[in-house]
């Protein structure tokens, strides 16, 4: 922690929080929802330590950085547009960007328009963008929901009824879904629940912390950040999601061109439900350059924070291949 640098900017239209260690070859980290730049937090360590400038910024509507209450601003070309303002203002032409879930999805987007400014891509947990070419999400999240429970119908129809109900219990909220989203739980057990429940009555009761992977401080970071900006910011990721879907789909038959490295874990939830049949199959297709493929066992969605020094690991060891193979 001590050689944690926080900084603040203006990029992009927003004020930026990101967190930096290290010198060398820049590598860029992106989380997802409801995490902020804490969920890297041993990543960043490891990564500074095997010789990168690393950066793990607070995505746009999380953690401290700026929450636009527009859903047009969490389109493709703002979320997209985040990223390359960060490497602008750091100064680096180029970097390895590695993501989980919707920072991950930006950096996907990224691919496609300035590959050029990227060296490699480390995926975790999500393979490719989830698109059915036929349905916007929303509208398969609206069908869904007919029959059960379905967390992107309950935070997008009523954003209002959601954001009350989250920010009013921040601590239970994030506590009970990142434990539904672990591997020490079937997360799509969640949907069982009937049409019509919260969100805090369809997570499981967790057990009590500390857990292997997540003590009560380290929990506390996430609760003190999102009890002062509320989740508005997040939920506006999901209803943006047919602003973004539509303007991927001219991307649909492109591979991605950047070089691709994919970490995921044996019970993510992500793998099981939300990327069709088979989607490791699909990979070679999808990107024109697919470097590795691996599975870590007894893991979630939460891969990074579960197991951490594999995770770190393979990273480290995929930003070496990606200089050897610059060489």
């Amino acid at each position: 922690m001590a050689e944690w640098r926080h900084h603040w900017a203006d990029i992009n239209g927003l004020t930026m929080h990101y967190v930096e260690q290290g010198q060398g070859p820049l590598v860029v980290l992106a989380h997802g929802f409801p995490h902020s730049w804490f969920s890297w937090r041993h990543q960043i360590a490891a990564i500074a330590a095997a010789g990168y400038r690393v950066v793990a910024f607070d995505l746009r509507g999380m953690g401290q950085t700026s929450a636009p209450i527009e859903v047009e601003a969490y389109d493709v070309q703002h979320t997209m547009g985040d990223l390359v303002g960060l490497l602008d203002h750091l100064g680096e032409e180029r970097a390895v960007f590695a993501g989980l879930d919707f920072g991950l999805f930006a950096i996907y987007d990224m691919a496609y328009h300035w590959p050029q400014r990227m060296r490699a891509i480390i995926g975790l947990g999500n393979p490719a963008w989830p698109h059915d070419r036929d349905r916007s999400p929303l509208t398969a999240a609206r069908d869904v929901a007919k029959k059960h429970f379905y967390h992107i119908d309950y935070f997008t129809r009523q954003p209002g009824v959601a954001k009350a109900a989250l920010d009013a219990e921040p601590r239970a909220f994030l506590k009970r879904v990142f434990y539904a989203l672990s591997g020490d739980y079937h997360y799509v057990d969640v949907w069982k629940h009937p049409p019509g429940t919260s969100y805090l009555d369809a997570l499981p009761e967790p057990p009590p912390l500390p857990w292997p992977w997540l003590s009560e401080l380290e929990l506390e970071f996430f609760v003190s950040d999102y009890a002062r900006s509320g989740f508005l910011g997040g939920l506006n990721w999901y209803r943006a999601m047919d602003l973004r879907w539509a303007y991927r789909r001219q991307f649909e038959n492109m591979p991605n061109p950047v070089p691709f490295y994919f970490l995921t874990s044996e019970n993510d939830t992500d793998m099981e439900a939300f990327h069709g049949d088979d989607p490791l199959a699909k990979l070679p297709s999808q990107y024109a350059d697919l470097r590795r493929v691996e599975i870590l066992p007894k893991a979630g969605h939460m891969l990074q924070m579960e197991r951490a020094a594999e995770v770190s690991a393979r990273m480290v060891e995929f930003l070496a291949d990606i200089g050897r193979s610059e060489g």
